[in-house]
């Protein structure tokens, strides 16, 4: 007696097809399984013994393999239990192939029948395309993102009555209503006007920000606005990025399409598998890849830990992680906006009013922890002081976040015209092609790199912040030295890192 039942499995942040083939023969009493199975798949044999009993069924008392293919794929989760029971009901006759032939099943079964959810319910519903798709009650809102082909169940006794066509399938919870959360307004920051250019520069060119001031002095309250000055989320990006946070295990909320740029800030002792992903037995996307389409806030940048930084340096430029194991690949999406906070030195004050409390040696030993190529990355990097007293209790507001984002949506308007995302994407030839700079401009860089001040990944990263700059006052003017000087003005604190 043998019976194929459809499922998947997860993959990094991409569901993979899986036919669970189940055996039943004469024999020792027994449940085997095989297919590059993890421990929770292995100990799914328990967990369904239990279900099918629950449900009044009859467990056979017969040898039963079951074989989840393709057996070279690592099989990870708890996903696989739905599918492993149905298949051993089909495979004794308690329920007809025909019934569940196209249909693939996935959730993680409870002791007394009830159907769990599994973490990347999303990806795994995309894995199976077109099929009618079987999962938890409480997961369809969120598994119809992607399909329309999509039925729940709160137990495994509703799934087979539902299959043998004796009930209907019960009805889902309703879909939320998207709704765009509030975001911290900019309007709140009082003074830093050099730290709220910087701001809205880094989110029309998308350009990495490094802020750099004693504590008090605004830094984690600025990142905190910038996803505030993006703009939502693309249909596209949406998707990807629910995919990306439901492979992770993290609810969407109400099932709901992520309709805002996310946010995330991991805490300075995060580990590196946890801030890049991946993993031993299941490769799961990490604090970069959950910051995709978004904003990653690294605050106290230089307390991380040093592989940890390094590590930031190559998926900064190609906007993805890739993990690789002896025994399987993935590639994580990364395409972030980087914004990271740290103090001058240890102890925090730096040169202000001479409070500082650090030695030349402890100082340097500080700032060192960040590489030259690293802070290479960061287009904009500016300091920052306490905002005056003066201005904390008695300045008007500045200018709200709403007005600023109209800026940044017009500017990036101006960088999808030259065919890219935002301009710290452009490419070089297009950069001197459509960017041309004026002699003045010219000139200013030449001295820079003469100087020894600028490298040539740098010169880029200026030109290209410089065609933010000029895209934010008018996309249709050329670039001239004021735009360039204030592009190098944009990035002191960066050469005051390297210097020191």
């Amino acid at each position: 007696m043998l019976s194929t039942v459809l499922s998947a499995t997860l993959h990094g942040v991409e569901g993979r097809l899986v036919e669970v083939e189940v055996h039943v023969s004469s024999g020792l009493p027994s449940f085997t399984v095989v297919g590059l199975p993890d421990a929770a798949v292995r100990e799914s044999r328990d967990r369904v013994r239990a279900a099918v009993l629950s449900t009044g069924l009859k467990w056979p008392a017969q040898r039963i393999t079951v074989n989840l293919a393709p057996s070279s794929l690592r099989k990870t989760g708890a996903g696989l239990d739905l599918a492993v029971a149905i298949g051993v009901l089909t495979a004794v006759g308690a329920l007809a192939g025909g019934e569940v032939a196209g249909t693939g099943f996935i959730g993680e079964l409870g002791l007394d029948g009830s159907l769990r959810s599994a973490p990347g319910i999303v990806p795994m519903v995309s894995a199976l395309g077109t099929k009618r798709v079987v999962v938890p009650l409480g997961c369809v809102p969120e598994a119809r993102l992607l399909s329309s082909r999509v039925c729940g169940a709160r137990t495994l006794s509703e799934v087979v009555d539902a299959v043998r066509g004796r009930r209907d399938w019960p009805a889902p919870p309703p879909p939320a209503t998207l709704v765009s959360r509030a975001q911290p307004d900019l309007a709140d920051v009082r003074g830093q006007l050099v730290g709220r250019r910087a701001l809205e520069v880094a989110a029309a060119g998308g350009h990495h920000l490094l802020l750099v001031g004693p504590p008090g002095s605004g830094k984690t309250m600025l990142a905190t606005r910038l996803p505030g000055l993006l703009p939502p989320l693309e249909r596209s990006e949406a998707l990807e990025v629910t995919r990306i946070y439901s492979a992770a295990g993290l609810s969407v909320p109400g099932g709901a399409l992520a309709t805002d740029p996310p946010l995330r800030a991991p805490h300075h002792g995060a580990t590196e598998v946890s801030v890049l992903g991946g993993g031993t037995a299941c490769l799961r996307p990490g604090e970069l890849s959950l910051a995709h389409c978004g904003v990653l806030f690294l605050d106290e940048l230089a307390e991380f830990s040093v592989a940890v930084l390094d590590a930031l340096r190559q998926p900064l430029e190609e906007g993805v992680v890739r993990v690789r194991r002896a025994r399987s690949a993935v590639d994580l999406p990364a395409r972030i906006l980087l914004v990271g906070a740290m103090n001058p030195c240890p102890c925090g004050e730096g040169a202000m009013r001479g409070a500082c409390r650090c030695t030349d040696h402890s100082r340097a030993r500080y700032q060192r922890r960040l590489s030259a190529p690293l802070l290479d990355r960061f287009d904009l990097a500016v300091p920052l002081c306490r905002p005056d007293v003066g201005d904390l209790l008695g300045a008007p507001c500045g200018e709200p976040s709403a007005k600023v984002a109209e800026r940044v949506r017009l500017a990036r308007a101006a960088a999808v015209v030259r065919g890219v995302r935002v301009n710290a994407e452009l490419p070089v030839t297009t950069l001197r092609q459509e960017c041309p700079l004026s002699a003045g401009a010219t000139a200013l860089l030449e001295r820079r790199l003469r100087s020894g001040t600028l490298s040539a990944r740098g010169l880029h990263r200026v030109w290209r912040v410089a065609r933010t700059v000029a895209d934010l006052e008018d996309p249709g003017q050329p670039l001239t030295e004021r735009h360039v000087a204030e592009a190098l003005a944009l990035r002191a604190a960066r050469e005051t890192l390297i210097l020191s």
